[in-house]
C-alpha cells in the first residue's frame, strides 16, 4: 500500500505546477493533502480528481481559503471522519480520517506558531489537547497512519541550521520534547522515515527566502507516523525534492498491507 503525504500550500497552485500529472504516475493508494487553501467546490472537476480516485475534504470554516485537508483514495473508505471534537481546531480544517477495515489513514495539519505569540500559544494548546487522543488511538487496537505537516522537527538530523533555530517555532525545545514523547521507542508512534533511515538527513520543507531549496537548507516537518503494529510492514520511502509543486515536498511511504 503506497501512501503519499503532501502539503500543497494551495492545491490549485500545486495543480498548475503539474502535481496531479506527477501523482498519476505514482500508483498510490492514498494521498493525504494539507493546506488545500480552498473550499471543496473550488476543487471539483477533472483537473483536481485523477481518474480512479475518490476525494474527501475538510475545509476551514472560520477563514475561507485557509488551511484545509483532503484525502484521495482508490478504494472507497468504510467511513470518513472530519472532526475530533474541539471547534477551534476542527473549524480550521486540520483533520480528516479515512477508515478501511482496521486501518485508519489520517491527514493532519498541525498549526504553525511562526506568525507570533498568539498562534504559538494556540499550537501549544493543540499539542496538549491532542496527546491523549493520540494515546487513545495507540491503545485502540486499530492500525493508524498519521500523515501530515506537524510543523515540528524532532532532532538535529531534521533541520539544516539547528543552532540558529533553537528559539524559532518548529524547533523549540518544548515542541521537540512533545513530538519525541509521542514517538517513544517501541511503544509509541513509529516515524516511518526515521525507522527506515536511522541517520538520514533529508528535508521536506524549505523557506521561500533566499536560495534555501537550492542549497538544501531545509526542515523535516512532514511525517507519516504509524502504530507499532506497522513497524515491520514498512518497505521504503522517498521525498520528492524536484520537481517543485510547493514549498513542501511530497513524502511517500510503502507499506506491506
Amino acid at each position: 500500500m503506497r501512501i503519499i503525504s503532501f502539503n500543497a500550500n494551495g492545491l490549485r497552485s500545486a495543480t498548475t505546477k503539474g502535481f496531479f500529472e506527477w501523482f498519476k504516475t505514482q500508483n498510490a493508494d492514498v494521498l493525504c493533502v494539507q493546506e488545500t487553501k480552498a473550499q471543496e467546490h473550488q476543487l471539483a472537476g477533472p483537473a483536481f480528481l485523477p481518474e480512479g480516485y475518490r476525494a474527501y475534504f475538510r475545509d476551514a470554516t472560520t477563514k475561507k481559503g485557509y488551511s484545509g485537508v483532503a484525502i484521495y483514495s482508490r478504494r472507497e473508505p468504510d467511513e470518513v471522519r472530519t472532526a475530533l471534537g474541539w471547534a477551534p481546531f476542527d473549524e480550521e480544517g486540520r483533520y480528516i480520517e479515512a477508515r478501511f477495515g482496521n486501518l485508519s489513514v489520517v491527514s493532519f495539519y498541525i498549526p504553525s506558531g511562526s506568525s507570533g505569540e498568539l498562534r504559538q500559544g494556540f499550537k501549544f494548546e493543540v499539542m496538549e489537547w491532542l496527546k491523549p487522543i493520540l494515546d487513545q488511538w495507540l491503545a485502540s487496537g486499530r492500525d493508524y497512519v498519521l500523515c501530515g505537516d506537524w510543523n515540528i522537527v524532532r532532532s538535529r538530523l531534521d533541520i539544516k541550521n539547528w543552532t540558529s533555530n533553537q528559539k524559532n517555532s518548529g524547533c523549540l525545545p518544548p515542541e521537540r520534547d512533545w513530538l519525541n514523547g509521542v514517538c517513544m521507542d517501541e511503544s509509541g508512534w513509529v516515524d516511518a522515515y526515521r525507522s527506515l533511515n536511522a541517520e538520514g538527513q533529508d528535508y521536506t520543507w524549505w523557506s521561500n527566502r533566499g536560495a534555501a531549496r537550492a542549497n538544501d537548507v531545509g526542515w523535516r516537518i512532514d511525517y507519516q507516523f504509524a502504530t507499532p503494529s506497522l513497524r515491520e510492514r514498512l518497505r521504503g520511502c522517498s521525498i520528492l525534492k524536484e520537481p517543485r509543486f510547493s514549498d513542501h515536498a511530497p513524502f511517500t511511504v510503502d507499506y506491506d498491507l
